[in-house]
């Protein structure tokens, strides 16, 4: 029986057996606040406070806000506490969130001593922080001179999320977001742009963002949300005496109002800034967009994701089909699907890669699909499937890309914030009953279609179209706009802002009490890492490894080939081998057949290639492909049939799929850039240091991203096309013929009759030995400036280093954290304004890496780079700022993940060789680095000479960049 603490009262509690959890709802007596704690037999304890924040413009105040909150509250005044608990901590996640009608500031931690540290930070910084008005200068924006100093000189803006936001907004997909929002919600807080518009955010006074701090950040307006095995009780005694002990009662109440609908679908049309002299035939997007339901409703949102699920899950899907084989567009919209993250549901489908004067017929065609399955209905075997992957994503133990608590809390959120029911939206399989009854009525899925869609008059067409003159129009507005505002200014409001500017450098460089945060030590961290233990069936000729792991009644099967030597041709193509080979026919069964039999038996199928350079040589190379899927358990035998069908009798004769699915690639890759521009740099800058980073930059990087564009167009010629399809099918065959093994995860009872079940399905036989897969070796020095649609810069400096198994590579790792806590991050984010800077040491290609992300300066940053080096070497440095980067080295070592995820991790890992005996060597010797250490690794590996560059930028940097002597490359 669970006890609240006295200052709580308990409201209910229910067991969801599906998820392995209880969740229970308090509230707190005096103020209202929520909480809810949901109960678990794990140790990764994870804790979120939302506040519900609904902006009324597009200033930001509510990024902004969360920001600013972070920069020092009354327990803790110093500068930073957010970044420097960071460094402190043995958080496995640790950030926090701004979305459209909520902010949230979680972490997590598996450390009792830690959990409890991070948690007293976090409460004094939601309800005491003390908004500094130089913090929200940094955080938000200000007015600062071009050249440090000099009224004289131009007045320009700066500030972290005024440079993040115009990258964020550089993002079509995100202008097309936020264009479409502004008219699907003509009236409540979803209309403006919650993370701020570059062209607003200089609007928001210091004294608004006060004002909406004492309205929103408040516990009345509040909800607690935790996971783990601390008891509620527990955790509630911290809210009250760190926190909740000092409030009153709110009376307002704050809440998203039910947007107004419409009587009639509208259409409107708005532009893009593209590049200038582009061509701009085939740019535009064309997309439908429905209000639906309130996401609160358990009932509804369930219908509207199945309806959704049935329209666009997979290439087989009604609209879906209709949007990829369009001639009237590219491919399907970056934005097809259902958003169920506000209040109200939105459903969104269209194409990119279209023309204005195609939006009617694109409009026709998506109405004509919906009008069909209104009248003719969709196969009951087909929406049976349906729900069995709305079962299997209930199911699933999350983890991998953050905590599996985490993922759980997220996924009540919206509901809780909106004062539905966490407990409803969490325990789904009562509705999911419910709908499986449901679809046996021929007629409900019809009228779903009908009612959510063709009746519903709250549908709006936006036709967004490039516009090359667009950014200059901008850009000249934002001079013009600076340039009537100095104009104005007085001697002595010049004069001001250089002092607020010298004001904040010096508040830049203070040296802040830290010793007043609390911290673990070296002393606090486990002896050995986890592990997960394998178990390999020797009788097998071809090797079968299982691994027992709590799956939640799922199973995870995978065929791993090893790859043979492969020519240049073939090398170039393998990436899309393993990205088509999952979307093609199988035997005399068309690709649509394929699609609708994956959708019955498989949770998720795909295949992936894998080339890592030997853990003591990275100039060698091994290679892999690997097919993963996953299942119900009760779908286990039909999914051991799909993988092996795939396998071996996959077809590449659907030449005009084919055509489509490059298609689809390359646009999905044009739109990664802005989000993931720091990644592709660094790439781009380590791509001569060893073979398996320069395949990464050929087939996954910017240098991918030329030849999916010059492949694509190429397709358009048959014969190219032909040839395309038939160097798919001589890799195929390369694949059947090398050596494979296999994988196994699921609950340890289910592993012999699975193991059975594949002995059976799955032939054993080894083909005959082949040459082995290996790469030139390559050193060479990249020097290069990639140019693309963008408004801030990604900068990377990279130096060739060495691999795991080097004894220097653990103080190379530990650099990495040095540089970035101790001089980057001040000099690269709160100095310069970019988003995020920092130091890596990447040692599966034996390369350290400095890297810039969303950064207004180009020059300045690269020097920076170098400075930091400087910095290090001619510096006196206390014990201190090594066991913090010690500390975040062996916190993302250790970090864990789902139970599925860490059995295929650790496979991985020692299929390249990295053995449990060599990582838990690599650990021991990240404890014990000194400073001496990382200024010998320092002088070493990063000499000037050795540097390798590559940014990318806009094309306005171009003299700029060949300034700097960096060869000039147009994405």
């Amino acid at each position: 029986m669970t006890v609240a603490h006295p200052a709580f009262e308990k409201l209910r509690s229910q067991p969801i057996d599906s998820l392995q959890v209880t969740v229970e709802e308090y509230r707190h007596r005096a103020t209202g606040a929520q909480h809810i704690h949901i109960a678990s037999d794990n140790n990764e304890n994870v804790f979120l406070v939302a506040l519900r924040t609904v902006p009324q413009d597009s200033t930001g105040v509510a990024h902004i806000l969360e920001h600013t909150a972070l920069c020092g509250s009354e327990k803790y005044p110093v500068r930073d506490p957010f970044f420097m608990m960071i460094r402190r901590s043995l958080n496995t996640f640790m950030n926090a969130f701004t979305s459209s009608d909520w902010t949230a500031y979680p972490f997590a931690s598996q450390n009792r001593k830690d959990f409890n540290n991070l948690l007293d930070v976090y409460l004094d910084a939601v309800f005491f922080s003390r908004l500094d008005p130089l913090d929200f200068a940094q955080e938000g924006h200000r007015f600062d001179f071009a050249e440090a100093g000099n009224p004289d000189s131009d007045l320009v803006y700066k500030g972290v999320v005024f440079n993040e936001m115009k990258g964020a907004m550089s993002s079509v997909p995100s202008q097309l977001w936020q264009t479409l929002c502004k008219y699907v919600f003509p009236s409540n807080t979803y209309h403006y742009n919650s993370g701020g518009d570059p062209e607003a955010i200089p609007n928001l006074t210091y004294e608004q963002l006060q004002n909406f701090y004492k309205t929103h950040y408040h516990p009345s307006n509040a909800v607690f949300m935790t996971y783990g095995d601390i008891p509620a009780a527990e955790l509630q005694s911290k809210f009250e005496e760190q926190a909740l002990s000092r409030f009153d009662k709110l009376d307002k109440v704050i809440s998203v109002p039910d947007e107004q609908r419409y009587l009639a679908p509208i259409r409107v049309e708005e532009a893009y800034p593209a590049e200038e002299g582009s061509d701009l035939k085939g740019k535009t997007h064309v997309v439908l967009a429905w209000l639906l339901g309130k996401s609160t409703n358990l009932q509804e949102t369930l219908e509207a994701q199945l309806l959704a699920s049935i329209l666009l899950d997979n290439s087989a899907s009604p609209l879906q089909h209709a949007l990829e084989t369009s001639t009237l567009g590219a491919a399907p919209s970056p934005l097809c699907g259902l958003d169920d993250s506000q209040k109200e549901l939105t459903f969104v489908c269209g194409l990119e890669g279209s023309d204005t004067d195609k939006a009617d017929q694109v409009e026709a065609m998506i109405l004509d699909v919906i009008e069909k399955v209104a009248n003719e209905g969709i196969d009951y075997e087909d929406l049976n499937a349906a729900l069995q992957q709305l079962e299997l994503h209930q199911r699933e133990v999350g983890g991998d890309s953050y905590p599996y608590g985490l993922q759980i809390i997220m996924t009540a959120l919206t509901s809780t914030t909106h004062r539905g029911d966490p407990i409803g939206l969490l325990n789904l399989d009562p509705a999911l009953e419910k709908l499986h009854k449901d679809i046996k009525d021929p007629e409900f899925i019809k009228g779903l279609a009908r009612q959510l869609l063709l009746e519903n008059q709250h549908r709006v067409r936006l036709t967004l179209r490039p516009d090359a003159q667009l950014a200059n129009r901008k850009s000249a507005a934002e001079t013009a706009r600076l340039a009537s505002i100095k104009a104005q200014l007085s001697a002595e409001e010049k004069q001001a802002i250089v002092k607020q500017a010298e004001a904040l450098q010096a508040r830049q460089v203070q040296i802040d009490d830290d010793s007043i945060l609390p911290k673990v030590g070296l002393d606090d961290i486990p002896k050995s890492m986890h592990y997960t233990p394998h178990h390999s069936v020797e009788k097998l000729p071809t090797p079968l490894t299982n691994y027992a792991a709590g799956t939640n009644g799922l199973v995870y099967q995978q065929i791993i080939i090893e790859l043979p030597k492969l020519s240049e041709e073939q090398l170039q193509t393998l990436s899309y081998y393993g990205m088509f080979l999952t979307e093609l026919g199988i035997g005399d069964k068309s690709y649509l057949d394929v699609q609708r039999w994956q959708a019955k038996v498989a949770g998720s199928i795909s295949a992936y290639t894998s080339i890592r350079g030997a853990s003591d040589d990275v100039q060698k190379v091994q290679a892999n492909l690997t097919l993963s899927a996953k299942a119900l358990k009760a779908q286990q035998p039909g999914l051991s049939e799909l993988m092996w069908a795939t396998l071996n009798d996959v077809r590449f004769d659907e030449t005009d799929r084919l055509k489509e699915l490059v298609s689809q690639v390359r646009a999905r890759r044009e739109q990664s850039v802005t989000g993931n521009g720091h990644s592709l740099a660094m790439a781009a800058a380590s791509a001569g240091m060893s073979p398996s980073a320069q395949i990464s930059h050929k087939l996954n990087g910017l240098a991918g991203i030329q030849s999916i564009k010059k492949l694509d167009e190429s397709l358009k010629d048959p014969e190219q096309l032909k040839a395309f399809a038939k160097q798919l099918d001589e890799i195929h065959t390369v694949v059947l013929n090398a050596p494979r093994q296999y994988l196994l995860v699921s609950e340890p009872e289910a592993l012999a009759d699975y193991q059975k079940a594949i002995e059976q399905q799955w032939p054993t036989a080894q083909p005959e030995e082949c040459a082995p897969f290996s790469l030139d070796p390559i050193s060479e020095k990249i020097t290069q400036a990639w140019i693309t649609n963008t408004q801030v810069n990604f900068c990377a400096k990279a130096y060739p280093t060495v691999p795991m198994e080097h004894p220097d590579a653990a103080a190379l790792t530990v650099l990495g954290g040095f540089l970035r806590n101790g001089y980057l991050h001040r000099a690269i984010r709160e100095q310069g304004g970019a988003y995020g800077g920092g130091a890596a040491q990447d040692s599966n290609v034996a390369s350290f890496r400095l890297f810039s992300y969303r950064d207004p300066r180009l020059e300045e940053t690269l020097q920076d780079f170098d400075q930091s080096i400087d910095w290090l070497l001619s510096e006196e440095h206390e014990y201190q700022p090594l066991e913090e980067s010690i500390l975040g080295v062996i916190s993302s070592l250790d970090k864990p993940s789902s139970p599925a995820g860490e059995a295929k991790q650790t496979f991985h890992a020692e299929l390249f060789g990295r053995t449990k005996e060599k990582r838990e060597a690599f650990r021991q010797q990240v404890l014990e680095v000194t400073i001496e250490d990382l200024k010998r690794v320092a002088t070493t590996y990063l000499q000037p000479d050795k540097a390798s560059v590559a940014v990318v930028t806009g094309p306005s940097q171009q003299d700029k960049m060949k300034a700097l002597g960096l060869d000039i490359i147009n994405l």
